[in-house]
């Protein structure tokens, strides 16, 4: 009996040994030929992102981010077109800033100077360069000229001027504005207006018609310009002193047109748009303002109608205004952000510019184009081109708010009386260097 008892105990016990040693079974699945399915049994699947560029068209491009403002026309849409359908290798994305030119400046510093490659190309205000340059954010165009066989003679000279720093330019004429004379050619004699249409002529020589012809045709002044303090004087007395070559002289001119009386006695409370109110009203011979007042002229709904009015070049030139283009020093597609760039500043995007948004071109060649020329009649215009082809440029400067502040401060306190000639012109010249 206690034989059988010992022959039972054996049976349990290796019963219960042998099912301790199957407990793991449930753990083996992680080990499993058949667990490492995903891995290795569905090769389909794991070839498939392999596949998927094969199916995609084989010239894929890299896309290149252009920072600019909203064009109200069609030559923004149809530039980017254009260039998107030559270029075998790019593809040029817009992404579209505020049109409020201080916010767009402050966006595209907090972009630039935390080194971000956000934006390969942008679209600039002229004044910003100087800033954008000496920062290191803008990436030199001096090799891409070259290798396109241009100049800075083959671009609106102002422009150009705008965009250059310590020697090296940064910058492209995206579209060129300017300020030039606007004269009423049925006052004043056609000896007079091809004098002033030559460009050979003076501000002395300008003063004398002023006062020549002030009272002709009911009108009130000889002259009307900008000379309130704000951006707009940084431009004039910019023109007056012969681009900072004679600040002295340029304050003196200023003021002689005020004391002998062919200007408004407010004329220092004058912007564009006091400017634009006295001339197309018939008050003034003559005013100094930009483009936009000849679309205003052309609508027709004013006392001065486009047949009694003609153009001509200021005479030391006019201060140029527009946009110009940058490369982002930063950017990670730098031969894209140069083709576009080279594409958009060059003849082909400039026609297009040019016919499609009737912008000014900055490329000079198309100066000369005929579907251009169609465009845009004032580019017609012989004394208008002139003074297009004799642009000048504001300081190009490291901070450029701050110096336009001490030139437009120091040059109203010298016209309305609050400082002396010499002291005046000093402070301007200081705040330039």
């Amino acid at each position: 009996m206690k034989r059988w008892l010992v022959l039972i105990l054996v049976a349990l016990m290796v019963f219960v040994v042998s099912c301790q040693s199957q407990d793991p079974a449930p753990e083996k699945p992680a080990e499993d030929p058949a667990a490492e399915a995903p891995a290795e049994t569905p090769e389909e699947p794991a070839e498939e992102p392999a596949e998927e560029p094969a199916e995609e068209p084989a010239g894929d491009k890299t896309e290149i981010v252009f920072a600019v403002q909203e064009d109200s026309t069609k030559a923004l849409e149809e530039v980017v077109k254009a260039f998107n359908e030559k270029s075998e290798k790019y593809s040029v994305k817009t992404t579209i800033m505020t049109n409020d030119s201080g916010q767009m400046y402050d966006q595209l510093l907090n972009s630039l100077s935390s080194k971000s490659g956000e934006y390969d190309v942008i679209s600039m205000d002229v004044v910003w360069a100087g800033t954008f340059a000496s920062a290191g954010y803008l990436e030199p165009m001096d090799e891409l000229m070259m290798n396109n066989g241009w100049t800075p003679a083959s671009f609106n000279k102002g422009s150009m001027d705008s965009g250059k720093y310590s020697g090296k330019h940064y910058a492209l004429p995206y579209f060129p504005d300017l300020g030039f004379l606007y004269i009423r050619k049925d006052i004043v004699s056609e000896e007079d207006v091809a004098k002033l249409q030559s460009g050979d002529y003076s501000y002395a020589d300008l003063l004398e018609m002023a006062k020549n012809y002030k009272g002709e045709m009911d009108t009130k002044f000889g002259y009307v310009y900008q000379s309130k303090q704000y951006e707009g004087l940084t431009v004039n007395i910019n023109e007056f002193s012969n681009n900072w070559q004679d600040v002295a002289g340029g304050l003196e001119m200023m003021k002689a047109f005020m004391d002998e009386g062919v200007v408004p006695e407010d004329i220092t409370n004058y912007t564009e748009g006091e400017t634009l109110t006295a001339f197309i009203g018939g008050e003034s011979v003559f005013a100094r303002n930009w483009p936009y007042m000849n679309g205003v002229i052309q609508a027709g709904d004013q006392v001065v109608q486009s047949d009694q009015v003609a153009f001509a070049p200021l005479p030391n030139g006019g201060s140029v205004g527009g946009w110009l283009l940058g490369i982002n020093a930063n950017s990670e597609k730098m031969e894209g952000a140069q083709e576009f760039v080279a594409f958009l500043a060059g003849p082909e995007g400039q026609k297009i510019n040019a016919v499609e948004g009737s912008y000014l071109p900055g490329f000079n060649e198309l100066l000369e184009d005929s579907d251009v020329l169609a465009a845009n009649k004032l580019v017609s215009d012989e004394g208008f081109k002139l003074a297009l082809q004799k642009t000048i440029a504001r300081p190009v400067v490291a901070d450029y708010a701050k110096v336009s502040d001490a030139i437009q401060l120091n040059t109203h306190n010298f016209l309305t009386g609050g400082a002396e000639l010499d002291a005046a012109a000093e402070a301007i010249n200081e705040a330039l260097k």
